[in-house]
């Protein structure tokens, strides 16, 4: 029976129907994820890490809710609510509301970030700032004999004959047209700009396209500064919002049975928790209504 179960939650995404939530909200991936393999889920339980390779596969914005995700998936409600919040301590999962920077509204979206790689508290906090942690190094790929820009280059005399250059010319130019793309130029415009109106006759192929490459530079492009989005977790159990640190594995202090600092001895009830839930999130969003110039 666990079988039947781990290979129909196994299935490939476009496998099953799988609905999409309301447009901002639903499955957001996480940043930087290590390329997919067979064993990115290999620690969970195989109940956990099925549900965790099909989540992976759906793309983003479908609805991972508990309740969508049980009318897919081999599994009831209470199951699936205790994997994600398994997946969540594993680090896999975390629940927040964030807020885009210059998006004209005042509202708190709820956000579910999902990722295949596996992220420790530490990352999380991170994130939550609206940084972007930076993964190790991955070994590195061979890199081709030939760059796109040294390739354009050795290809040019097919359009312009009398623009041929050599194996020497075109290593010595590549870094110009390097620069060309990394201002947003395309191949045809590098083209056009080295070939459109050439003097009859072209006595010194490569100095003639050395000149134009540095005198028809295109402008760097103007870029806006990057504001990070504003972001909060919440607890997986209560929704309480808390700082990261406060929410070690996605579950705050009060949910892991922790005593209060101030000596209280017993939870506050789930009630009350909520009730406070409610007063942090009316609280920000009335500061931020009161910082947002009229």
């Amino acid at each position: 029976m666990a079988e039947a179960k781990l290979s129909a939650a196994s299935l490939p995404a476009h496998a099953l129907p799988h609905p999409l939530a309301n447009p901002g909200y639903g499955k957001r991936s996480a940043p930087d994820q290590l390329p997919r393999t067979a064993h990115d889920f290999a620690h969970l339980s195989p109940r956990e890490a099925s549900i965790a390779a099909y989540i992976d596969r759906l793309p983003d914005g479908a609805d991972i809710s508990v309740k969508t995700l049980a009318k897919t998936l081999p599994y009831g409600q209470c199951a699936l609510r205790t994997a994600l919040n398994n997946l969540q301590r594993a680090g896999h999962l975390r629940r927040g509301r964030e807020h885009l920077a210059d998006s004209g509204s005042q509202r708190w979206i709820t956000r579910t970030w999902f990722t295949r790689t596996a992220r420790d508290d530490n990352w999380w906090a991170t994130f939550t700032r609206g940084d972007v942690p930076k993964e190790p190094p991955q070994p590195a790929r061979p890199t081709p004999t030939r760059s796109r820009a040294h390739i354009l280059l050795a290809a040019l005399g097919r359009t312009a004959p009398v623009l041929t250059l050599s194996q020497a010319d075109c290593a010595a130019l590549a870094p110009l047209v390097t620069e060309w793309f990394a201002r947003g130029a395309t191949d045809a415009a590098v083209l056009h700009a080295l070939t459109s109106g050439l003097p009859t006759p072209v006595h010194h192929p490569a100095a003639l396209v050395r000149t134009r490459l540095t005198g028809k530079l295109p402008p760097e492009p103007v870029r806006e500064p990057y504001r990070p989005p504003l972001r909060v977790l919440e607890c997986a159990k209560c929704g309480a919002p808390g700082r990261p640190e406060a929410l070690p594995g996605g579950i705050c202090g009060a949910c892991r049975g922790e005593r209060a600092p101030s000596g209280h001895h017993t939870p506050l009830p789930a009630s009350a928790v909520h009730t406070r839930a409610a007063a942090i999130r009316a609280a920000m969003d009335q500061r931020r209504h009161e910082g947002t110039p009229a």
